[in-house]
């Protein structure tokens, strides 16, 4: 019988104002109506079954939350945001300004934008995916203020003391006699008819005690108090449980029982852990299956975010991303994959979603990274088979998306724009009105494509990765144990369980091929692998079946290894079989 792991699964993040825009005029800082937006109706069942065939499990519904935002609602009794603290025409998704509520640029008929959303969550669930969407604990909209609230439910800040910096019971931290002064630099692409009233300050997203933020902070934004005092030592106030627990227990649980199936929690490690570990569980007593993975960048917080704070998934991006995206860039080192199974994440490997682009990272096709999707095939397959957590890929990586122009905003720096309206040339070719299919795609986006959907099927397929363990070949190896082997850009190792063995042989070199053999040590064969005789064994390869891969220079395996040669920057996958 087959072994299962709930963890390996495969997020697709879709950013949804984006997905399913077919305007094609991308003008600079355009407005809804020039640019267009997609919405969720865009979404339909076409295309959920053309992400499940893919191989996706669970969608990403990045944008969600009603955000603050340039586009005028109020006749819709939406307040209007004030320009000086909004950035870009759409604004940021992380600029919450309504809870409870989803963003009307996603509605056709914004009256019904809820329903719309509803309807999505049931179209998703209807192809056996997944729904996560955002949630941001950290700092909501400048102007915040929830118009769909449930009767008795009281808005946030609403029972303040503004006269002091710090209460346990407020929501907000405070500049008591000082009026908030917007960012020096900041732009806004349309005319100022008012100036922007804020008194007293509040303090700003990113930790900024004071009236005045710079230009490069999370201005548009202001911090929730968890009950922490920064300001004096980061004293901590927990007991009673603060109102801003409450308000977010309630928000979660609005969520769940409207079918949401997990939350992307957007930077969790500035909210106490102890807040984590006590809503989680409280969440999970409504639905156990619902997941929380943390975006967390300190990987000195990793186990304490899952030990303490009961997150189930952490982002590795300060581990695995950024040694992949070194190598990729033809710098950095193997070495340091090694280091982060042994000293930062091998024992809470099943928790860590593996990535190479999301919507905060510049685009793996565009010139401030790799300049070429195909230069991240490796990368791609070790994030998704070094360990059993789980795989996310961000809507049109499998397509070899690459920004070019200055969108608004965020400018022209690699990154699909997160802040404006706009059209995504390269993904609007396989929405292709509403088709979503190969039709419009070249000759290399298909096999781009089919090398992603192959990978995702490998992983969900075969299960000495989605549930096998995992052992480092390098120590046997790198410093001339395995002639041309380079420590700094080979890299192999085993996965496997009782039913099936898996070697992985990586050459990260861009322009070398290599000619080696990789070692698999007794004490691997015999008491990890639990095999006998290597003469009764070959190698079959398994993936990638239809890329340049290295050769096998014969299938047997010798004392001395296995005897390969290595394509530049190429990855190999060969099941050990009896003879």
């Amino acid at each position: 019988m087959p072994v299962v792991n709930k963890d390996k699964f495969i997020v697709y993040q879709v950013f949804t104002r984006l997905f399913g825009n077919q305007c094609a005029t991308n003008k600079f800082y355009g407005s809804m109506e020039e640019n267009g937006c997609g919405k969720f109706n865009d979404i339909t069942e076409t295309a959920l079954i053309a992400l499940k065939d893919f191989g996706i499990t669970h969608v990403w519904y990045t944008g969600v939350l009603e955000h603050a935002t340039l586009t005028d609602y109020s006749e819709f009794g939406i307040n209007a945001d004030h320009p000086l603290i909004v950035k870009g025409k759409a604004g940021s998704p992380y600029a919450v300004k309504d809870y409870y509520d989803v963003d009307p640029d996603l509605a056709v008929d914004v009256n019904k934008r809820m329903e719309e959303f509803e309807q999505l969550v049931t179209r998703t669930h209807g192809q056996d995916l997944k729904v996560i969407i955002d949630f941001i604990p950290n700092h909501v909209a400048r102007q915040y203020h929830s118009n769909v609230r449930a009767l008795g439910v009281k808005d946030f800040g609403e029972d303040d003391d503004t006269t002091v910096s710090f209460r346990p019971e407020n929501n907000f931290y405070y500049i008591p006699n000082h009026d908030f002064v917007v960012p020096e630099g900041h732009k806004p692409p349309v005319d100022i008819t008012a100036p922007y009233h804020e008194r007293p300050a509040k303090a700003t997203g990113n930790d900024v005690f004071q009236a005045q933020p710079s230009q490069y902070d999370w201005y548009e934004t202001i911090k929730l108090n968890y009950g922490v005092d920064y300001q004096n030592g980061g004293l901590r106030y927990f007991d009673p449980i603060p109102s801003t627990w409450l308000k977010m227990y309630d928000i979660l649980r609005f969520w769940t029982e409207n079918g949401v199936d997990g939350f992307r929690c957007d930077m969790a490690e500035m909210v106490p852990a102890e807040f984590w570990a006590w809503v989680i569980p409280e969440i999970k007593k409504l639905k156990e299956s619902v997941i929380f993975i943390a975006e967390i960048y300190n990987p000195a917080e990793y186990h304490h975010y899952i030990k303490t704070g009961k997150f189930d998934y952490l982002y590795d991006k300060v581990g695995l991303y950024n040694t992949l995206r070194s190598l990729i860039e033809g710098n950095g080192t193997v070495e340091n994959i090694t280091k982060i199974w042994q000293q930062e994440s091998g024992d809470i490997s099943e928790n860590m979603l593996r990535f190479l682009e999301n919507h905060d990272e510049q685009r793996i096709a565009s010139r401030y990274f790799a300049g070429d999707p195909w230069a991240a095939v490796p990368a791609m397959t070790l994030s998704a088979t070094l360990h059993t957590g789980p795989l996310m890929i961000y809507f049109g990586q499998e397509l070899g998306v690459n920004p070019v122009e200055a969108e608004g905003f965020q400018g022209e720096d690699g990154r699909t724009t997160i802040f404006d309206y706009w059209g995504v040339t390269e993904f609007q070719q396989w929405v292709n009105g509403g088709k979503f299919d190969l039709e419009k795609l070249n000759a290399d986006q298909k096999k781009l494509r089919a090398f992603y959907e192959t990978l995702n099927r490998f992983v969900r397929e075969n299960e000495a990765v989605y549930a096998g363990s995992f052992y480092d070949l390098q120590y046997v190896n790198v410093d001339g144990q395995s002639q041309n082997y380079d420590k700094r850009l080979q890299y192999s190792y085993l996965r496997f369980t009782d039913d099936q063995k898996l070697l992985f042989i990586y050459n990260f070199d861009k322009e070398k091929t290599v000619e080696t053999s990789i070692k698999i040590p007794q004490d691997a064969w015999a008491n990890f692998l639990k095999l006998g005789n290597t003469a009764a064994y070959r190698l079959k390869p398994v993936f990638p079946s239809f890329l340049p891969s290295p050769s096998l220079r014969t299938n047997e395996i010798t004392s001395t290894g296995v005897q390969v040669g290595l394509l530049p920057n190429s990855v190999s996958v060969f099941e050990i079989e009896a003879k």
